[in-house]
């Protein structure tokens, strides 16, 4: 689906040993830093080409944040740690325990004072194969300067996705449920909670279990409103052919303002969604089940369906230039049978030109 208007293209892509879960960038573009399933975090120079590790983590990388002060990275993997790292040079500046389970998502502050990560593991709870109760909280908070945790808050797990408001003083987490809760950090106290069906699935066909939920949410550029998404409803859920779906809340009330138009989407499950610089447009990407597109740019005002693409591949993150003209991807690709006892490359991340 392409009108005339705002493009997205891609112009250079660097391949990496294993797939990209998750990307940062300094303001424009020069390093790139992507985790990924390897536990590897590497920083990319988009003008060499060259790839350096900034460290391993055990099990796979899940999250990677850039500071703004430009010098540090924070990464969280499925060991359930967060680590800190320099850019620079690599070396560890020093490790957090955040859980006893996987970190599913983190993110950071846009004024760096905060990072929050999120956890959680699907166990049945009852007859109604709902969740069991949390083991350990599901939302920590933590100062990025000096790695103390500031806040745990409880949720239903698995909570998947995490946002930090910009001037971190309010947390908002999603989880498999498709409930969203939002604290105020600083007193842990609850301020909002909603819960919305319309991205969680039921399945009976091969198995009895839940699945999708809510796989990234950010606050809107003025604060007011949470954006969510990730994949409708589906009668097999093992099937992955939900509606490519995004919602948009006033996360006072948890009133639903809008969400993906009918008839500009097709179906698959979206992983990321970012907000232009501008706040203007925002990207929604991820799989590619039936459609035409697995990445697409939409209008902030009207949600209309602006631009879009198929991309190829899964896409598990995407973030802007800090000037909104490029767009960097991080891709996961399908594993290939090896050759002559050598795996292909299966992670990318490209760069792709925006112009509105």
């Amino acid at each position: 689906m392409s009108r005339t208007g705002p493009k997205i293209a891609r112009l250079r892509e660097f391949p990496l040993p294993a797939p990209v879960l998750a990307l940062d960038s300094t303001p424009e573009g020069q390093t790139l830093i992507a985790a990924g399933q390897d536990g590897v975090v590497s920083a990319i120079d988009t003008k060499t080409g060259v790839v350096r590790s900034l460290g391993r983590h055990p099990s796979y990388a899940s999250g990677v944040a850039l500071l703004p002060e430009g010098k540090t990275v924070i990464s969280g993997g499925y060991d359930g740690v967060l680590r800190w790292h320099n850019l620079q040079t690599g070396a560890a500046i020093r490790e957090v325990t955040a859980h006893r389970f996987w970190s599913w998502d983190m993110a950071v502050s846009a004024n760096g004072s905060r990072v929050a990560s999120v956890t959680g593991r699907y166990e049945v709870g009852g007859y109604k194969y709902e969740p069991a109760p949390e083991t350990e909280p599901s939302v920590k908070v933590f100062e990025t300067a000096t790695g103390r945790l500031i806040r745990e808050l409880p949720h239903t797990p698995p909570t998947q996705a995490v946002a930090l408001s910009a001037d971190g003083l309010r947390v908002a987490a999603g989880n498999l449920m498709g409930e969203v809760r939002v604290w105020t950090v600083d007193d842990g106290r609850e301020i909002s909670r909603w819960r919305n069906d319309d991205l969680t699935s039921w399945g009976v066909i091969k198995s009895h279990h839940y699945l999708g939920g809510i796989f990234d949410l950010t606050f809107s550029p003025d604060g007011l409103e949470i954006y969510v998404c990730g994949m409708g409803p589906m009668a097999d859920p093992m099937a992955g052919n939900g509606i490519q779906r995004w919602q948009r809340f006033n996360w006072k009330t948890g009133k639903r303002l809008d969400q993906t138009h009918e008839g500009e989407s097709g179906q698959g499950l979206m992983e990321t969604l970012e907000f232009h610089p501008s706040g203007r447009f925002f990207v929604m990407a991820g799989r590619l089940f039936q459609g035409t597109w697995n990445l697409a740019l939409f209008e902030t005002a009207t949600g209309r369906n602006l631009f879009s693409i198929d991309a190829k591949h899964r896409i598990t993150q995407v973030r802007f230039s800090a000037d909104g003209t490029q767009l960097f991807v991080a891709k996961a690709k399908g594993q290939e049978k090896p050759k002559a006892g050598l795996w292909k490359e299966s992670g990318l991340v490209e760069i792709h030109s925006v112009t509105l």
